[in-house]
């Protein structure tokens, strides 16, 4: 019952405060600037991405219930893996629209404009796409047998490979890489812009000015912090490292006696 309180108590602070966030800068005209747009679309990133997992997870904690259908998991895992992979590159384009807006101010309308925002938001959403169906494609083909409990909350990858009788070298391989290059290129994309951005507030020699600028990138440098470091922790693991050299192995559980 505590869990299913708890998980429920942080979903709904989730939903009231990034829906209200969507709302408020929806109805105000003069918050309609680049940075309040990619705001309000990773606010509606994080309604998506909690409602991919807390629901299922209340539900199968009150019920008492934690059956979820192949297919189910399989849009679960879908899910997870576009939003996850869509918030790195939309974090991104918001490093670049600090960048933009601070090392090269009289640029900003043109480089920044409507369009090109736009073009960011929905490239970020076809990268995190590509992702996902890749991602989906090699886990659902792998051939599942005994055991059918998976050893988590939701359905992700890692848990899902060690439930399966087949090979899972290229599994381990392909979500490994596709990890850490969405990791390293969107963070690499990040750390490029504050360097430009730290250099340039630092040569400016009003000190109201330089606190001006650094608040502006407080609250996205605090997501980024929050999001890769807890994305590399589950995901760049040197535990992982010796898991891809040992696909050899053919893992196969048998049935569990109490049932899932």
């Amino acid at each position: 019952m505590i869990p299913s309180v708890l998980f429920l108590v942080i979903y709904t602070v989730t939903v009231l405060g990034n829906t209200i966030l969507v709302l408020i800068i929806t109805v105000n005209s003069r918050l309609h600037t680049p940075m309040y747009f990619f705001l309000m679309n990773l606010s509606l990133l994080d309604l998506c991405f909690t409602s991919t997992i807390a629901p299922k997870a209340m539900a199968s904690f009150l019920s008492g219930s934690k059956i979820i259908s192949y297919n189910g998991c399989a849009t679960q895992f879908f899910l997870f893996c576009l939003f996850l992979a869509t918030e790195a590159f939309l974090l991104a384009a918001m490093a670049y629209d600090r960048y933009t807006a601070i090392c090269n101010p009289l640029l900003y309308p043109v480089t920044m404009s409507k369009r090109v925002c736009i073009q960011m938001v929905v490239g970020s959403y076809i990268c995190g796409c590509v992702n996902a169906m890749v991602q989906t494609g090699f886990t659902f083909t792998l051939h599942y047998c005994g055991r059918n409990e998976i050893d988590h909350f939701f359905c992700d990858g890692p848990p899902l490979f060690s439930l399966s009788c087949s090979d899972t070298y290229i599994n381990n391989l392909v979500m490994f890489t596709f990890c850490g290059l969405i990791i390293a290129s969107t963070a690499l994309i990040v750390l490029i812009s504050y360097i430009y951005i730290i250099s340039t507030v630092l040569r400016i020699r009003s000190a109201e000015s330089r606190h001006r600028a650094f608040s502006t990138c407080t609250s996205h440098i605090l997501v980024v912090t929050l999001f890769y470091g807890t994305t590399a922790f589950m995901y760049v693991q040197p535990t992982w490292l010796s898991a891809l050299y040992q696909g050899e192995q053919y893992l196969c559980f048998t049935p569990l006696s109490s049932p899932c």
